[in-house]
């Protein structure tokens, strides 16, 4: 017999936060809630339509109706021992998922019994869509939070399609077979192969959610004025101009009831997207922002699979508009449309077999393999028209969005799409705000792995998203993000120009296999400007090779054929400028593609030049009829700087790339006790108050004592140099004798550490006497012991003093950070930061990315530090922060490494409840 929640003791408020936007298998969405006593009509009328077959495979019995008493029992939860899910769309159920705790002989239970019973029913018309699998994860989440580790189901073996939502789902589990039906146990800890197809499912349907958007059958025009002008007229026309191959409509509830068609366009025309007959795949909404609602609503009843929003009013306006866009993409999601806006610029797809310009750009762009992404519209117009300026032939565009502000569909979306669509090699992003950077740089660094991803971000210094985007907060700065995102593979870039540049290269042109550059050309001095750009970018210049101002342009191709085939080469940059003689662009052009042409070596080649019109239009043309092997295309820049900046960008991401192909590993040290530091945290926590008495606002960190830190970090091999307290010269004395002479003096008051600048610190105290004068000295220049907080240390070997830190970013996840102590990562700012957990190839090359590095190497005959236990110590650091995010910073200062080891000199620990981990919970759309 079932308990009631009366029965059972628990009485739990409604839990909002179990709530879930989700995207399915075919692309539309479906709202996820617990199930409430007021869905009672929604459970019956749900159930009237599942099938006679569905409902025997549930209940193994013919069940034709429910009764008052299941009405009841299915709606009526204590939200811990029994909880049940549905899925809705426009409000109604589409399927129900639900778990009941059981004890070890199967009967209804509660805690600490930690098995549950789950039982799935899906709509027929809605199986297949991914529902059951969506439900599996976000049940399964929900039974964690409340303390269940295991499921157990049973299955007709009939019931195929059930038995694959378990067994597909990656969770280990066991598999039997008794008195006619199959018995499944899933451990719901999630495992590398549960994660794996959570991601993979993710991928496949926010993929798939874009390709509905991109490439419809039907598109209708909502808000399509009567007379020319206005923006749904404009888009109407540009959908026309550009060949769009599907079905338009115009709609505009103004509309006289005699008009049917709209002259002189000569395209159906409707008063409500309701009396269009036929399917209507995307919606362009046009309309004052008052009128939104019900055109979604409408579009919602007619089954319309997504919306372009180009209506402002929204979030860019303030409060107010911030909850009508919450509303809006409430609405949508509700009805399984996703939204391209509000206040977007449109939506464009090049490719032959769609030809889609849905957005406000006057004509169709030239269909290439690039695809454009801009969080403004005002950039998208300035890229769009920048790039068919200058590479006209060149490079073209696969598919553009600008997002307006990105409410729904943002940059991620479209990232899970281009990573898998055979139209794009390139990817061009301008972001203003990163909603979600742990997703971000984890669907980046996988699409960069296969082709290149370009990102400018605008709003770098402002420390908060553009009015308008409904995204969480980061205390990241901007040079942190640029850290992580270069970790991911992505090419970060400063400027809209740099973006270009160097997508222009990226299309037109092969990877570099290295850093080494050619440069030829007629000019001695832009010669040398181009070698001493590559010194500055990184490149490794060989010495110009002048053609003096008499250059032809045959002398042109022997030299850049003697540059391709050179094997100390890896790129060339032709320098050029105007010439005497009768030779046009032209033939400089077709020079230098036939010596291009003629070569074997796939190498990448540039061209600067100044002042000679018409040579980047000539480099780009295609080639004449019956040209042969001369389709050639070489990308053309007007300053040295610009074109070095694009070809060093593409050798660093070609570096990079071949790194990824054998990505580094995370090392397992025997030496690391992981349970005992479970054990200690908890410990800590509960003798602190944090887990019972968290504040509104989220629990507030625990700086852990000096003891504390120092056991937390030996679990995981960090020793910590010990350091003894010294209130007066003779407790400094005996702290001596306890440690060994020699010793270190030095204060920890807050407002004195690592302050080398105020001389502070006595090092080499060999006896008693230097000690009791040091311990004079220094209380006499900076205050009184209790202000001061002297402590006796042993002493560490010489070496380079460093910092390690690592601290949570509630949007970004775990931080790892490396940089010299003092000056050079306070005031300069030089220090390499990496996501967690830390491979050992991201630690190695973490250690050398600091402009200070060469300290650590032997600079200037130094005897090179031991590096490599520097790299073990991030590495150690990186697994704890992983391995417990209840660790929610993580401060070693100073740390000496040494020509042999590494000493911790001091160290803080910052312990909090473990934060929810988004990446590793259910897939969900962003909360709005």
């Amino acid at each position: 017999m079932q308990t009631t929640p009366a029965q059972s003791g628990h009485e739990h408020a409604y839990p909002a936060h179990w709530e879930a936007d989700v995207v399915l298998r075919d692309g539309g969405t479906a709202h996820l809630r617990p199930i409430a006593p007021d869905d009672a009509q929604r459970l019956v009328s749900f159930y009237e339509q599942v099938s006679d077959e569905s409902k025997y495979y549930r209940f193994f019995a013919p069940y034709p109706r429910l009764s008052d008493r299941d009405v009841h029992r299915f709606t009526h939860h204590d939200y811990v021992d029994r909880v049940g899910l549905a899925a809705t769309i426009g409000g109604e159920f589409i399927a129900t998922v639900r778990y009941d705790r059981i004890d070890g002989r199967g009967m209804p239970a509660s805690g600490p019994a930690d098995e549950a019973e789950v039982a799935f029913l899906v709509q027929d018309a809605h199986q297949g869509r991914g529902v059951a699998s969506a439900l599996l994860e976000h049940i399964a989440a929900v039974a964690r939070e409340r303390g269940i580790r295991r499921f157990t189901a049973e299955v007709l073996p009939a019931n195929t399609k059930m038995i694959k939502v378990f067994t597909d789902a990656g969770y280990t589990q066991k598999r039997s077979f008794e008195d006619g039906v199959v018995r499944l146990q899933l451990d719901l800890e999630p495992t590398d192969r549960s994660l794996a197809v959570q991601r993979a499912r993710e991928q496949r349907a926010e993929a798939r959610s874009v390709q509905r958007l991109i490439a419809p059958g039907s598109v209708a025009v909502i808000g399509t004025g009567r007379a020319p002008g206005g923006m749904g007229r404009t888009v109407l026309r540009n959908l026309l101009a550009g060949g769009f191959t599907g079905r338009v409509h115009a709609v505009n509830h103004a509309f006289p009831e005699d008009v049917t068609r709209l002259e002189p366009e000569g395209v159906p025309a409707h008063r409500s997207v309701l009396g269009i007959d036929g399917p209507v795949d995307l919606a362009v909404v046009a309309v004052p922002a008052g009128q939104v609602p019900s055109v979604v609503a409408e579009c919602g009843e007619h089954g319309v699979q997504g919306l372009v929003v180009l209506s402002a009013g929204y979030g860019e306006s303030g409060a107010d508009g911030r909850q009508r866009q919450r509303e809006l993409v409430r609405q949508a999601r509700s009805y399984g449309m996703r939204i391209i806006g509000p206040n977007a610029f449109g939506l464009i797809n090049t490719a032959a077999g769609v030809r889609l310009n849905a957005s406000l750009s006057p004509e169709l762009p030239a269909a290439g393999r690039i695809g454009l992404f801009s969080q403004s519209g005002a950039i998208g117009i300035a890229l769009l028209s920048g790039l068919h300026r200058r590479a006209a032939g060149l490079v073209g565009i696969s598919t553009f969005v600008s997002a307006g502000n990105r409410a729904d569909v943002s940059g991620n979306d479209f990232l899970q799409y281009w990573h898998d669509d055979p139209d794009t090699d390139l990817v061009l992003m301008y972001l203003e705000s990163i909603g979600n950077p742990r997703k971000f740089t984890r669907l980046a660094r996988r699409t960069a792995a296969r082709k290149p991803v370009v990102v400018v971000k605008g709003a770098r210094h402002g420390g908060a998203a553009p009015t308008g985007h409904a995204v969480p907060t980061t205390r990241i700065p901007d040079a942190t993000v640029s850290d992580l995102l270069r970790q991911a593979g992505v090419i970060r870039v400063d400027t809209v120009t740099e973006l270009a540049d160097t997508g222009l290269l990226l299309a037109s042109q092969p990877l570099p296999a290295g850093p080494r550059v050619a440069i030829l050309g007629n000019s001695e001095s832009l010669a040398l400007l181009t070698y001493d750009a590559c010194l500055t970018d990184g490149l490794r210049p060989q010495p110009p090779y002048d053609l003096t101002t008499g250059a032809r342009p045959a002398d042109f191709r022997r030299a850049l054929a003697g540059a391709l085939a050179d094997e100390e080469c890896d790129a060339v940059v032709v320098t050029a400028i105007p010439w005497v003689g009768d030779a046009s662009a032209a033939d400089l052009a077709g020079a230098l593609r036939e010596a291009v042409a003629a070569s074997p070596a796939a190498k990448p080649v540039t061209v600067v030049h100044l002042e000679i019109p018409g040579l980047a239009e000539a480099l780009a043309e295609p080639p004449a009829a019956g040209a042969g092997g001369a389709a050639v295309r070489i990308p053309a820049y007007p300053a040295a700087e610009r074109a070095v900046r694009a070809l060093a960008e593409a050798a660093r991401y070609a570096r990079w790339r071949r790194l990824a192909a054998e990505p580094g590993r995370v090392p397992e040290y025997d030496d690391i006790d992981e349970a005992g530091a479970a054990a200690d945290i908890e410990v800590l926590l509960e003798a602190h108050g944090a887990v019972l008495a968290p504040p509104p606002e989220g629990p507030r960190a625990v700086t852990l004592s000096a003891p504390d830190t120092q056991r937390l970090l030996a679990r995981y091999g960090i020793a910590v140099l010990p350091a003894l307290p010294a209130p007066d010269p003779d407790s400094a004395v005996r702290a001596a004798g306890r440690l060994g002479f020699p010793v270190t003096l030095k204060p920890t008051a807050p407002h004195l550490r690592h302050r080398a600048d105020l001389g502070g610190v006595r090092l080499d105290l060999g006896g008693e006497a230097e000690l009791r004068r040091a311990y004079a000295e220094l209380t006499e220049l900076l205050g009184k012991p209790e202000e001061t907080r002297l402590v006796v240390q042993s002493m560490a070997p010489r070496g380079v003093d460093t910092v390690v830190r690592a601290a949570i970013d509630p949007a970004a996840g775990a931080v790892l950070s490396f940089g010299l102590a003092g000056a050079p990562s306070l005031l300069l700012g030089d220090t390499a930061h990496r996501l967690v957990p830390v491979t050992d190839r991201d630690a190695a090359e973490q250690i050398r990315s600091i402009r200070t590095a060469p300290l650590l190497f032997g600079w200037r005959g130094a005897a090179p530090v031991d590096t490599r236990a520097l790299e073990e110590l991030l590495l150690r650091v990186s697994r704890l922060v992983d391995d417990h995010p209840e660790v929610v910073g993580a401060d070693l200062e100073p740390v000496i490494v040494a020509p042999r080891g590494v000493h911790v000199l001091g160290a803080t620990i910052r312990l909090s409840p473990a934060p929810a981990r988004t990446d590793l919970g259910p897939r969900s759309l962003p909360v709005i």
